[in-house]
């Protein structure tokens, strides 16, 4: 890596497509041997219901924020998890977590299957899934001081039951991190932005976990506190062997602390590669949109390359498009498959291509070679009536003078 200084829904839109089962030896379809695999993610999806009912709660439909996932973590990588607000990278990650539980398939953190615990045995299981959270200040309580917030998950899985250890531990954890011994008897509200995240890291940390999964954990910091943080963890992944899953939509982020980038549209993987070779050779119609709109610091070259603009909104995942979900803003539509037929996570026969790029697009060859043009794109409307078969309004007053 580079520094920079449950139960399914019914009625599904569609078919998910889940990778075959991998047996002990075999190679995952990640390209990683089985035995290398930390977390193993097979056919996830999260439904939310949507609800209506003044008396008795009804079910008029279903929110489809993941949509059938399979990938693999290896043991000591970061694996970068991109896409646009609302593809449901975030749900994903906390539906790793077991935060959201799965609606249907399996999270095997491991070898041990984490959708499957309750109780007590979930509990003692998060001491080895940490979650570095988007908002530094809103998952600090204002109520404790930095040693109370830290102490308390150590505490939580017997590694605090020594004080004179524990008041030492809290001091490396704080070295670890870049702050002074002092911020311990300090509150939240008096610290900066990145000098919260840094609490937040101390705080995944301090419960010797083996994953952390870190969404949006520069987001909301500014660019020179973002290279500190980005710096902090990659240092920290070296010295404690963490595995990372990072949530970001900042492509640039993204590619330097990556080992392996998976690109998420409307609930499923468009592609995943290794971070290289994705950023040399996008295959997925949207994931080339994506890398079009990073700016190039070349003026040369940022008025000759090419530029695809992509065309409406993000689809409702209440109400995703049959076929391939990217089908209603992609360039490359065509209407023999594309409309109808949801595409498998596969890899390609291209050369230069390997084993562990993979993408879900049944023309991706075609694409690449030139062989496929891209043509315009007509903005589709999404009709309210058109969300199901349900007389009521799911989209809810627009106003709160509609409401009354």
């Amino acid at each position: 890596m580079t520094a920079v200084t449950g139960n399914p829904a019914p009625d599904d839109p569609a078919p998910d497509v889940a990778a075959g089962d991998v047996a002990a030896g075999d190679v995952a379809p990640g390209g990683a041997a089985a035995g290398d695999v930390l977390v193993d993610v097979r056919g996830v999806k999260v439904h939310f219901p949507i609800k209506r009912g003044v008396i008795f709660d009804k079910t008029v439909g279903y929110v489809y924020a993941v949509d059938g996932v399979d990938l693999q973590i290896r043991r000591g990588e970061t694996y970068g998890l991109v896409g646009e607000s609302g593809c449901g990278k975030s749900t994903l990650g906390r539906a790793i977590l077991n935060l959201e539980p799965p609606t249907d398939g399996s999270v095997e953190f491991d070898g041990v299957d984490i959708a499957s615990l309750h109780g007590e045995e979930l509990r003692r299981k998060r001491q080895d899934i940490q979650m570095v959270f988007q908002d530094p200040m809103g998952s600090l309580d204002p109520r404790q001081s930095v040693e109370s917030l830290l102490i308390e998950g150590m505490r939580a899985h017997g590694l605090a039951k020594d004080e004179k250890q524990a008041a030492k531990r809290l001091r490396q954890l704080l070295d670890a991190v870049g702050l002074p011994a002092a911020a311990l008897k300090k509150y939240p509200h008096e610290f900066s932005g990145g000098q919260r995240q840094r609490i937040g890291i101390a705080r995944a940390l301090s419960v010797e976990p083996k994953l952390i999964v870190a969404d949006e954990p520069v987001s909301a910091l500014d660019v020179s506190v973002q290279a500190q943080v980005i710096n902090l963890l990659e240092q920290l992944q070296d010295e404690f062997g963490l595995t990372y899953l990072v949530v970001a939509h900042d492509l640039a982020v993204v590619r330097h602390i990556s080992d392996r980038i998976g690109v998420m549209y409307l609930g499923a993987l468009a592609e995943e590669a290794e971070a290289d070779d994705l950023y040399a050779q996008p295959l997925h119609p949207y994931t080339r949109a994506l890398m079009s709109a990073v700016p190039v610091p070349d003026p040369v070259v940022e008025d000759r390359r090419e530029r695809i603009i992509l065309t409406g909104d993000l689809p409702s995942p209440a109400n995703p498009p049959t076929g391939c979900r990217f089908h209603t803003r992609c360039p490359w539509r065509q209407e023999t498959r594309c409309d109808t037929e949801r595409p498998a996570l596969r890899t390609v026969s291209m050369a230069g291509v390997p084993d562990s790029h993979r993408v879900a697009c049944h023309w991706a060859e075609q694409i690449a070679s030139g062989e496929l043009r891209p043509h315009e794109v007509l903005p589709t409307v999404t009709e309210q009536g058109s969300l199901g078969d349900v007389d009521e309004d799911l989209m809810g007053p627009a106003s709160v003078t509609e409401a009354m």
